[in-house]
């Protein structure tokens, strides 16, 4: 009898492997491997987004539907005590529309499963495009039971930093089957920060203050 090669002995072994998972965690065929989301307090999100500037008062924002006294005013005002709360069918959408094409480095949302429970989201994707009519999915994530910023990389797929005139958010599912859903927060950021100095003059982008910038 001719003995098994080192790819069969592989296959064994993964099957093996397979029904040890089974035993410990129920059903094998909904393992899967998913990147871990962290929760971000507000002094870790200020030091990872300390190169970037908020750009969020740049766009102009929409929502699919909102419960009244609950929308973009609330997702936008600083305030982790408020929020916006959708009120309509699956998925609920946050849209984000820049005047330019915009560079995005990534985005921050603020969920809070203790108070919020069924209204939290646990499946976000976010899309980017020129409008509504050709937005492609960028990121998506499942970001199980969160208390704190959640910030999410917007690299595009060939790795470059993405440049957009549009992103939205869309909340896919909620926590306990769910139907509509809670956000406390949302930032945009992008554009990397100047740092000026008495050596180095700021970059202007209008020419009456190009004007002023060297001394004759």
């Amino acid at each position: 009898m001719a003995r098994p090669n080192c790819r069969q002995r592989n296959f064994r072994a993964l099957i093996h492997l397979l029904m040890i998972l089974s035993v410990c965690y129920g059903d094998p065929v909904s393992i899967k491997m998913a990147s871990e989301v962290k929760n971000m307090s507000q002094e870790e999100l200020e030091e990872y987004t300390s190169r970037y500037q908020e750009i969020g008062e740049q766009a102009v924002w929409s929502l699919s539907s909102c419960k009244p006294g609950f929308g973009i005013k609330q997702l936008r005002d600083n305030n982790l005590d408020t929020y916006w709360q959708s009120d309509g069918t699956q998925p609920h959408l946050v849209n984000v529309q820049f005047r330019r094409k915009t560079t995005i480095n990534c985005i921050a949302i603020y969920a809070d499963f203790k108070s919020d429970e069924s209204y939290t989201p646990n499946k976000i994707s976010v899309r980017a495009g020129n409008n509504f009519h050709d937005l492609q999915e960028i990121e998506s994530k499942e970001i199980g039971e969160p208390c704190g910023w959640i910030c999410i990389d917007l690299p595009t797929p060939s790795g470059k930093t993405l440049k957009t005139f549009m992103l939205q958010v869309a909340a896919l599912s909620n926590h306990q089957n769910g139907r509509d859903t809670h956000m406390r927060q949302i930032k945009v950021f992008g554009k990397q920060k100047e740092h000026f100095s008495v050596t180095k003059m700021p970059t202007f982008s209008s020419t009456e203050c190009s004007m002023y910038s060297s001394i004759r």
